[in-house]
């Protein structure tokens, strides 16, 4: 390979590490063609499988910062660089290589940690993110219905005692200051009676609240 091509291939093994949720590290020794065009349609959109010599991965990988694959490079491997829903993607290896033995989980990456095969495996078994979201909005609907009716009780209980109050504010101006005949009287003409008229007022409200 041309020193050119070798540092585009590790340029861009390096950006798909970086950009990765998780990347697992397979075998495929004795696989066809054919069979590796099937695992990568049964990896789905989320996953790209990339076939690449070991120095360029153990490069690519120490660029990106990750060095914990370099004692498991060995062998024909090929990278599974997984963006999105790793459940989903892991469990497409598994069943692949329950069905095609010839490929072999030797490990991964997630979050920066190492992953054995064992861990890999385990991903498979977790809920696929729709599941997940599912049950999550299921919950959260649940919550806020609760959350609702917690707001709601206040606002209609408050509401009930301003339609009490208002009507009987309506039967009895003098309950509420200001009401029953206050803007007329703010109304008057001559400016000396403007604070006079609130103070009598105020005095003949007094007693009918008593």
């Amino acid at each position: 390979m041309a020193r050119e091509d070798k540092a585009a291939a590790v340029a861009q093994l390096t950006e798909q590490f970086e950009s990765s949720d998780a990347v697992v590290l397979t075998e495929y020794r004795g696989l066809s063609v054919a069979q590796l065009k099937n695992l990568r349609r049964a990896l789905g959109e989320d996953a790209t499988y990339a076939v690449a010599k070991n120095t360029l991965m153990k490069l690519a990988a120490n660029k990106a910062g990750i060095d914990m694959l370099d004692e498991i490079l060995t062998g024909p491997n090929a990278l599974t660089f997984i963006k999105g829903d790793i459940a989903t993607v892991a469990k497409g290896l598994k069943n692949f290589a329950k069905d095609n033995p010839l490929l072999v989980i030797k490990g991964g990456v997630m979050e920066g940690n190492f992953l054995d095969a064992k861990q890999v495996g385990a991903l498979a078994d977790l809920e696929s993110r729709e599941v997940y979201l599912a049950k999550l909005a299921g919950a959260m609907k649940g919550n806020l219905s609760k959350a609702a009716g917690l707001f709601a009780a206040p606002l209609q209980t408050a509401a009930r005692a301003f339609g009490a109050l208002q009507t009987a504010a309506e039967a009895n101006p003098s309950l509420i200051a200001g009401a029953g005949e206050a803007p007329a009287a703010v109304a008057t003409t001559e400016p000396e009676t403007t604070d006079a008229a609130p103070a009598a007022e105020a005095d003949e409200a007094a007693p009918a609240a008593e």
